[in-house]
C-alpha cells in the first residue's frame, strides 16, 4: 500500500488489501481461509490448468493466422485489379494507348486508395486490436471474483482524515 509519515507515524493512505468496497470504506479486510490439498488434487488441477493452456495456445495461434489470411486476400485483390484495370492499357499502341494508360492508371489509383488502402487496411487493423484484446490480454487476466475497484482520491483521503482523527 502507500503510506505517508506524518509527525514521526507512518499512516497506511492506500491500503495494501482489498478493503474499499463498492465506494465505502470497510474497517476490517476479509480473510480468505486457505484450503489444503492433496498431492493428487493438485496434479489433477496442474494437469487441468496444463490442457487449457496449450488449447489456448494453439487457439490464440489459429485467430493470429487470420491476419496472415488477409494479408493474401488483399495481394490477390491487388493482382486481380491490376490484370483487370491496368494491364490491358499496355495492349494499346501510340497516343490513344497513352491516353487509355493516364484514364485506366486514375481509376486504378483511386480505386487501388479506397479499396486495398481503406477498407482492408481497417479491416486489418480491427482484427489486429480484436487479437490483442482478446487472445493475447487473456494471458493476464485472472478472474479471481473480486471486484475491480478504481483508483479514488476522495475514500483516500475520507479513511487518511478517519485514521488522523483516531490519532
Amino acid at each position: 500500500g502507500f503510506k505517508v509519515q506524518i509527525e514521526s507515524e507512518e499512516i497506511e493512505l492506500i491500503p495494501a488489501t482489498n478493503d474499499i468496497k463498492n465506494g465505502k470504506i470497510i474497517e476490517a479486510p476479509v480473510e480468505v481461509e486457505e484450503d489444503e490439498h492433496e498431492g493428487a488434487d493438485m496434479m489433477v488441477h496442474q494437469a487441468i490448468h496444463t490442457i487449457e493452456f496449450v488449447l489456448g495456445c494453439i487457439s490464440h495461434t489459429a485467430s493470429y493466422l487470420r491476419l496472415w489470411a488477409l494479408s493474401l486476400a488483399h495481394s490477390q485483390l491487388s493482382e486481380v485489379m491490376w490484370h483487370m484495370i491496368l494491364a490491358p492499357s499496355f495492349k494499346v499502341d501510340g497516343i490513344l494507348g497513352a491516353i487509355v494508360l493516364s484514364m485506366l492508371f486514375f481509376i486504378f489509383t483511386v480505386m487501388t486508395v479506397s479499396i486495398l488502402v481503406l477498407m482492408e487496411g481497417l479491416s486489418a487493423f480491427l482484427h489486429a486490436i480484436r487479437l490483442h484484446w482478446v487472445e493475447f490480454q487473456s494471458k493476464f487476466y485472472v478472474g479471481t471474483g473480486k471486484a475491480f475497484v478504481p483508483f479514488n482520491l476522495h475514500l483516500c483521503l475520507e479513511k487518511f482524515c478517519k485514521e488522523t482523527e483516531v490519532l
